[in-house]
């Protein structure tokens, strides 16, 4: 399956779209985009993951990485509205909270204090 990344940019966020699934085939491609923003300066990042429907731990390195990355410039990475099977591999990885998971986009762009956690 194939996966498509969106971006819009929210205020000093931009909002990181990913639709389709996030394994060792498809994840250099959200790699090579997470990395163009960077470069550009864009290190406050909100991952939409409604349309995600699988994870492997390729793609959440994608998220570590991202994380790491963006912590180093001062930025931020957040993961919003995962389906039920990513947020449960987020959970089991111990990544949810590590990672500052919201139940939604909004939430997450606005950083609001209460992350997803079951």
């Amino acid at each position: 399956m194939s996966l498509t990344v969106h971006t819009e940019q929210r205020g000093d966020v931009v909002v990181v779209s990913v639709a389709g699934e996030l394994d060792m085939a498809t994840a250099p491609q959200l790699q090579d985009q997470i990395t163009d923003l960077l470069d550009k300066g864009r290190n406050r990042l909100v991952f939409d993951l409604a349309e995600v429907s699988f994870c492997d731990s390729t793609g959440l390195s994608v998220f570590v990485r991202a994380k790491n990355n963006c912590d180093e410039a001062g930025g931020v990475v957040r993961l919003a509205a995962p389906q039920r099977g990513v947020l449960r591999i987020l959970e089991v990885s111990g990544l949810v909270e590590v990672l500052h998971t919201y139940p939604t986009v909004e939430q997450a762009v606005a950083g609001e204090p209460t992350p997803t956690s079951s």
